[in-house]
This record gives C-alpha cells, structure tokens and sequence, in this order.
C-alpha cells in the first residue's frame, strides 16, 4: 500500500505550467511530500538531489562514480563477484520490465518476445545484464555507458549468443544521444541514478529520449535509514556483496523526490514498487515496501 499511497498523494500536488521558471515550487512541494518519510524544515536547504534542479549542467556524469566502476567492469558477468547483488535482482528487476511494458504497449505478456517491434534503450547498460534478457524478448536494443571498458564486455559477451549479437553497444552518454535526436519506446536506467551528478538533468534527458507514448523506468534506493544500514553498512561492510564505497547515501533519492524530479521532466509516475531481499532464500521479490529498493514506471506527458 505504501507506494500506492505515494503516487495518490503526488497526484493532489498541481504541477505549474512551467516548474522550470518557479522554484519555490520545490520546497513547497517537497514540504506537503516529504510527511510521508520523515518530517522536513521548510526553511532549511533542499537535499542535493533537490538543489540539482537549480543548477544548469549539459552534463550529468560523476568521474568519481566513472573511475569506481572501470575499476571492476571485468567482473559483470561474475555471478559471485561485484556485481552479484544485481544478477541475483535481475529476475525481479526484469519481472516489472515485463508487466509494466506490456500492458502499456498492448503486448502478451505469454509470448516470447512480447517486445518485437519495440525500442528501448539501456541507459547506464553496464555490461549488459539487462539488456541482453530484453533482446531476448524481441526488443531491438541499444545499451549505453560511459565507462569504455563497460561497453567491450557487454559487447564480448553479447557476441557469445546470436540472439543478443544484434544489440548496439555505445559508448556515450543520454545526453549525447538527446543531441543526435534519438528517441526510443522505452527508456530504461536500472540502478544508475544515484551514480550520477545531476539528477535533474539526467531525468530532462531520459524523459527527451523517450517518444511521445512512449516510457521510462528507474530503479534506486531510497535514502532512508534502512536502506543505509542494509544497502552499505550490510552490503559493503558486514556481507561484503559489494566493494565499500560503491554507494554514497547522501546520493540516494528518496521515492517522493524522484517523483517530483521526473514530474519536472515531463514524466507522470504511474506506477511504483519496491524490491525485498529473502536472506532465508537468497531471492528478491516484488513489494510495496519502497523503504530500501525501488523502481518506478512513469509515462511522458502530453505536452500543454
């Protein structure tokens, strides 16, 4: 009920004609929001995640968060290596990919490759976890990534399987992408947000390259309490499923700012879940729970 509950809120709040121009907007909003987590001064300063709307950056790259990932791409495809917390994710990640798009675009969930015929692009692709399952289900993909050494493994990889060959691997970044004028069905960053500078401006170029009907989908971690006991404190100290320093909490957005963020970026969150991790089974699973993992449907708005 949790996220449910969060989106109907959201959805009182009346969006300006041009939130750009009035940014009061910001702290009056996160003030009527932000009950919903943890109580918040309206005369104190927005979170960075927030303050990024009021600085202008052509670019959203973090070259600490760049240089801590070329240090480990090597090791994607290591099931038990850095990287094992999203291939142990990725069956649930992939299960709201699955539902969410295909009742959006009208496909059969039951086909093998209910998204034939569909673009999407795999922002922040890594070495190509997520992308190759979407090739697989008939999607024409092109994965991104700023890191070089990211888009040679995924490329390596991809090359093993006929199916996933046709994959178009770049080294860039969305914003280069927006420039070129791209635009695609699907616009997909999975666990890359609180990795870059500028949020804001990261979500200005996600919802650009998302087409008129089009989606978008991002998962993160909430910055709460808990997530910083389980997401570092577990994950990178205790259980060390993570190199320490992976993660910085003070980067991590909670749901309410995220959707205010895409909100601002012409991108209506329609639908939000959390992820819950079994210790007993080893599995994730779908949840309401959006205290720690969550990822976040949302659909361009018409313009006015």
């Amino acid at each position: 009920m949790a996220s449910k509950l969060l989106l109907t809120r959201l959805r009182t709040i009346t969006r300006p004609s041009n939130p750009f121009k009035n940014l009061n907007f910001e702290v009056q909003t996160l003030t009527q929001i932000r009950q919903y987590s943890d109580p918040i001064d309206p005369a104190a300063a927005p979170s960075p995640a927030v303050a990024n709307f009021k600085r202008a950056s052509k670019s959203s790259l973090n070259e600490t968060e760049l240089k801590k990932f070329s240090a480990i791409a090597e090791t994607w495809w290591d099931a038990e290596g850095p990287f094992k917390p999203l291939h142990v994710m990725n069956p649930t990640r992939l299960a709201f990919i699955r539902s969410t798009l295909c009742r959006h675009f009208g496909k059969n969930q039951n086909w093998a490759q209910p998204f034939e015929g569909l673009t999407f692009v795999d922002v922040g692709c890594g070495g190509g976890i997520i992308s190759e399952p979407l090739a697989r289900m008939g999607a024409s993909v092109i994965g991104i990534d700023a890191v070089e050494k990211n888009i040679k493994i995924a490329q390596l990889h991809a090359d093993l399987d006929p199916i996933t060959s046709f994959i178009e691997y770049r080294c860039t970044t969305a914003e280069k992408l927006v420039e070129e004028q791209r635009q695609f069905d699907a616009v997909i960053a999975l666990e890359v947000i609180e990795h870059v500078a500028n949020p804001s401006e990261f979500c200005k170029s996600l919802s650009e390259l998302t087409s008129s009907r089009g989606a978008t989908i991002i998962s993160t971690i909430n910055r709460s309490v808990r997530a910083y006991a389980s997401a570092i404190l577990m994950a990178e100290h205790v259980l060390q499923w993570l190199p320490r320093g992976t993660h910085e909490w003070s980067s991590f957005l909670t749901p309410e700012e995220l959707v205010v963020i895409l909100q601002r970026a012409s991108i209506s969150v329609d639908e939000m879940a959390g992820f819950v991790y079994n210790p007993l089974t080893g599995q994730w699973s779908i949840s309401d729970d959006i205290s720690v993992n969550f990822i976040a449907f949302g659909t361009k708005m018409a313009n006015e």
